[in-house]
């Protein structure tokens, strides 16, 4: 006789976020993968994607905390980088073949400060055609590695804040160290190639650093080898709660623990007009008594409906 034996369910990892400052040649799956093996689950994920030549900061979901990424996604992001003036590159960014050559020593500061002024605030920005965006099914990238020509449409971002920190002039090139703050969607490799054209020389990224997203800094990440010292030594990931990455990313609303269970039930309750819930935000984090989130929830039909339970009502409850 064959003695079938259930397998035991994998136990739910503990949710949360970890910060991890991305190494150069690393792509952001790379390091997902990384982080899967650490924490020993696959419910793992990233909010936005860094290509492989950048570094810096790279927010990784865990379990439950892995469906705040797409709000996370949308928060504004801030970056170092270094453009080269004089030089235009398939890619916009040094991995890429150099396409087309200027001289850029005659360009002057005051011709640099005017181009920047002219690519911040709100910009249409046309994207890079070796983007993630699809066209028609198909990744740009992957178009323009096969040989097509690929031409994106231009869409809104807002460019916060675009300083030049330095300007190192090197025979007939032009290097410029610049901090900007800009909106989700915003490609700063089309920053350097739209400043380049808008000097008339050409131009490419060929340094970039994620320095924060929303209200995350750089410096409170850590590197791949510190978080495998970690776990290496019996330590837990250094994980932001469930609660206080929710309560980072949405606004958060206090509810009763009556309405906590109605939620725990996919029902709706009486919040949509909460005075800690903006009329321009369009999801909110819902915060039980005991200080805990139990569920994301949007406005419907004049009442806050669950659009993501994190703590359902048991089974046996829901039978009694």
């Amino acid at each position: 006789m064959t003695v079938i034996v259930a397998k035991t369910p994998r136990p739910e990892p503990v949710p949360g976020l970890v910060l991890v400052d991305k190494p150069q040649g690393w792509t952001s799956h790379d390091v997902v993968g990384k982080i899967r093996r650490l924490a020993h689950t696959k419910k793992v994920g990233h909010a936005g994607t860094l290509d492989p030549m950048a570094t810096g900061l790279l927010i990784i979901g865990i379990g439950k905390a892995t469906k705040l990424l797409t709000y996370i996604v949308g928060h504004g992001k801030t970056y170092t980088a270094t453009v080269r003036l004089g030089q235009r590159t398939v890619t916009d960014d040094a991995e890429g073949d150099v396409v087309d050559t200027h001289d850029a020593s005659d360009i002057t500061d005051a011709q640099i400060a005017a181009a920047v002024a002219e690519l911040t605030g709100d910009i249409q920005q046309v994207p890079s055609a070796v983007s993630a965006i699809k066209v028609d099914g198909q990744r740009a990238y992957k178009r323009v590695r096969d040989g097509e020509e690929v031409t994106l449409a231009a869409r809104p971002v807002t460019v916060s804040r675009f300083d030049v920190k330095d300007i190192r002039r090197q025979e007939s090139v032009i290097d410029l160290d610049l901090e900007v703050e800009v909106s989700s969607g915003t490609y700063v490799r089309a920053l350097a190639r739209d400043l380049g054209e808008a000097l008339g020389v050409g131009g490419h990224l060929t340094a970039l650093r994620r320095s924060a997203v929303g209200e995350w800094s750089i410096g409170q990440a850590a590197t791949i080898g510190e978080l495998e010292t970690m776990t290496d030594a019996g330590s837990p990931l250094p994980l932001i709660g469930l609660t206080a990455a929710a309560r980072a990313v949405l606004p958060a609303i206090d509810i009763s623990a009556s309405d906590a269970t109605a939620l725990g039930y996919g029902q709706f309750i009486d919040h949509a007009t909460h005075p800690q819930w903006p009329e321009d935000a369009p999801v909110a984090a819902a915060i039980a008594p005991h200080g805990e989130v139990v569920a994301l929830v949007e406005r419907k039909r004049g009442k806050a409906g669950p659009v993501l339970v994190f703590a359902p009502a048991a089974p046996a409850a829901q039978a009694q």
